[in-house]
């Protein structure tokens, strides 16, 4: 330790985040007391943001294994190949305790990460993608955190050069002191250019490259990993300051670098900086490292081991560069006007050794802060209000007096109105790979050179997983696959991103350990692995958690990118079917929430087999050029869907549609349930369509037609909503603009 260090105590421990019995387990290890820098390595290591300690038990229960899997969990990223010497690499990640903080660069350092996750695989990053949640868009708060969180994302986004062509933006009470706000990022890369984040080689040089380091981030990880308390804000030194000219110029040397051969592993420096590069990359190589802080570029004076250390400042990079071409990488560097300096080297005794001026401040072996780092079986209790809301029916509320205001007061509520708002102010064309813009089910982008397309989508129910942890899980998994099914893909793989409360309450960890079974049992029955993902555990402020929120973001694969179809009606005289079952329920439906104003009841249970089959047919119908049109029927129920798909194309175009009841109008127009696809089939298609829902065995009824002015919704013989183009349009396209324009 050097002069300036505080003594290590226990005390100084648990003010790092860290319980007594790991500080008694850190003293075992090291054999000693550790010194002030290596409690600082531990801390973050041993965070939850970065150990897993509390979900690991559960996560091995994801299936994460398939044929064209190239690279699963573990590694920056997950990848999986596309064929024709071309791969994907996606991942999903959260920013949400610094969003809150600091919402410009909160979120604006959360797509620097996730852009340098991709970007380290290889891979040149072609689209993100956000899922984001707030809490009451009247509170003067919340609608400052959504402008500065779409401000910050579409700033790092558009100055980078990315498109983002998809997301999600949803709104709960719960959400109100604990925004979420998970980026999805995709790329492409050669499959004989893949790199991983491995010190291999004893003797290679280690080299920093990128911005200088300074105190911004300090302790970001170990931060992510606590509740907040009063007086969160006063955290804004912890967030992270970005900027992404300088990650644009880092994206474009490393990929120039790793073309010349002589980078051999290379991981960014996120969440817990330089001390998670220098003890991961050589405990996965099964190597050591040894590096000295004085060669550390560095723009503010005075920084300790300690600082440098655990500093998160953005866009930077660790690489392990083969011996003898160390003036290669340097000029390549130099090239782009980036620092690229020799810190250190590749060991062969598994000890990380840390020196500041040769004065030896951090020996810790790498495994110890990595693959032994605690891992917890702590208890999971099913919470005992959960009988009485699960048993509510939401049928004993009456039916409303007025229908057509029961479904405009449905389309003007925040989570189901539009949210052009939002990706109007995010480019979505630039590199001109898009084929489909944010608006529909999922976002398309061309794969230059070659016929197919990949199809990208983000999504998962907060509320279904509160009522039911499983069953919301799984219908997470299915209504994200049927995002892309509507588009014509074949899904090829998830990467998730786990938003709970702590984890050191038994019922928040039963609600993650139900979900992650719902998952898994959706993704194995779907034949979808996990790849990559996140957990985002203690989302909660002086006790109260957010809703459960497991996202899925998946990615696809389109054969022939001609195939894509879109959500929108296109041609008067169009056919108008429902593929699916009638199964839906008001339980957690954005109805009830916005009627009754209720978080109760039990979501329609998946049919796990049905939804594959549903979810082929609709592939089926769209490879044989038979659909128009395909929608996914979801949140807000049929009515909504229809209503999307009348009104959020280029161009608005009525509909009229006639089902049997199921029982109530509200239940018939409004219910949500899974497995249900809206589509519309021209004329000169509709025998052959009929022919193909007969062969693949799926439920399926023509319920109308595409044309006229008005949206015209009958229920039994009965018209129940009859409301001209303009008067659904207008309360679709202000019910969330209203809040933030």
């Amino acid at each position: 330790m050097t002069a300036a260090d505080p003594k290590v105590t226990l005390d100084l421990a648990l003010a790092h985040g860290l319980t007594a019995e790991e500080y008694d387990r850190i003293i075992r290890i090291l054999g000693r007391e550790p010194a002030y820098t290596e409690l600082g390595l531990f801390s973050a290591l041993w965070s939850e943001h970065c150990a897993y300690k509390h979900s690991k038990v559960f996560l091995r229960l994801l299936p994460t294994k398939a044929p064209h899997v190239l690279q699963g969990p573990g590694e920056n990223a997950g990848i999986v190949d596309l064929g024709d010497g071309w791969a994907l690499v996606l991942k999903m990640e959260s920013h949400n305790h610094p969003s809150f903080i600091e919402p410009f660069q909160g979120a604006a350092t959360g797509v620097g990460g996730i852009l340098r996750d991709i970007f380290t695989m290889g891979a040149r990053p072609i689209a993100t993608l956000d899922s984001l949640r707030f809490g009451d868009p009247e509170d003067p708060k919340t609608r400052y955190l959504i402008g500065g969180v779409v401000s910050g994302i579409s700033w790092y986004n558009n100055c980078f050069g990315v498109p983002n062509v998809g997301g999600e933006v949803a709104f709960a009470p719960e959400y109100q002191r604990n925004p979420l706000v998970n980026v999805m990022c995709v790329g492409l890369v050669q499959t004989d250019r893949i790199f991983r984040a491995r010190a291999e080689g004893v003797g290679n040089p280690v080299f920093y490259v990128g911005a200088k380091t300074g105190r911004d981030g300090i302790h970001g990880a170990t931060m992510a990993s606590a509740v907040f308390e009063e007086g969160a804000e006063e955290r804004r030194p912890t967030v992270q300051v970005g900027d992404p000219f300088t990650e644009k110029l880092l994206l474009e040397a490393c990929l120039e670098a790793m073309a010349t051969g002589a980078v051999v592993g290379i991981q960014d420096m996120g969440a817990a900086g330089l001390a998670c590069c220098s003890s991961e990359m050589p405990a996965r190589a099964g190597t050591g490292m040894e590096v000295e802080l004085s060669r550390v570029p560095r723009r503010e004076t005075g920084m300790t081991p300690y600082e440098i250390m655990l500093s998160e400042s953005q866009e930077r990079m660790l690489l392990v560069v083969a011996r003898g071409r160390e003036e290669e990488l340097k000029k390549v560097f130099a090239k782009w006007d980036l620092d690229a300096v020799e810190i250190g080297r590749v060991t062969a005794d598994g000890i990380l050794r840390v020196r500041m001026d040769g004065q030896l401040v951090a020996e810790v072996p790498v495994r110890a802060l990595t693959e032994e780092a605690p891992v917890y079986e702590k208890p999971t209790a099913r919470p005992g209000w959960l009988d009485a809301l699960q048993a509510f029916d939401p049928l004993t509320l009456p039916e409303p007096p007025d229908y057509e205001a029961a479904f405009l007061r449905l389309l003007v509520s925040p989570t189901i109105a539009s949210k052009q708002w939002v990706y109007r102010q995010y480019d979505q064309q630039v590199g001109t790979n898009t084929l489909v813009l944010p608006g529909s089910d999922a976002g398309v982008l061309r794969i230059k050179g070659t016929p197919k397309a990949i199809v990208v989508t983000t999504d998962g129910n907060a509320r279904y997983v509160f009522l039911d942890p499983y069953q919301g899980g799984a219908l997470a998994v299915a209504e994200a696959a049927r995002n892309l099914a509507c588009s014509g893909a074949r899904p090829l793989a998830v990467t998730d991103c786990l938003n709970f409360g702590s984890p050191e309450r038994p019922e928040i960890l039963w609600q993650f350990a139900e979900a992650i079974r719902g998952i898994a049992d959706a993704c194995r029955r779907l034949e979808i692995p996990v790849v990559s993902g996140n957990v985002s555990f203690y989302n909660e402020t002086e006790g109260q958690a957010i809703l459960p929120t497991p996202v899925i973001g998946m990615a696809g694969l389109l054969e022939d990118a001609g195939w894509r179809t879109t959500q929108w009606f296109k041609e008067a005289g169009d056919r108008i079917a429902l593929i699916g079952p009638d199964a839906v329920s008001l339980g957690g439906s954005e109805y009830l929430a916005t009627s009754g104003r209720q978080l109760a009841g039990r979501p329609a249970p998946v049919d796990l087999r049905l939804e594959r089959d549903v979810q082929a047919a609709c592939r089926a119908a769209i490879e044989a050029g038979l659909l128009s049109s395909a929608h996914d029927a979801a949140e807000g129920g049929l009515a909504v869907a229809l209503a999307e798909a009348c009104i959020s194309g280029p161009e608005a175009v009525g509909a009229e549609i006639e089902v049997e009841s199921l029982g109530r109008a509200d239940l018939t127009l409004f219910g949500e349930g899974p497995s249900r696809i809206l589509v519309s089939v021209p004329p000169r298609a509709q025998r052959h369509f009929e022919s193909l829902m007969g062969e693949c065995q799926v439920p399926w009824r023509f319920i109308g037609a595409v044309g006229g002015g008005r949206l015209t919704l009958k229920v039994g013989g009965s018209v129940v909503v009859s409301l001209s183009l303009d008067q659904v349009s207008h309360a679709w396209r202000t019910g969330f603009g209203r809040f933030v324009a």
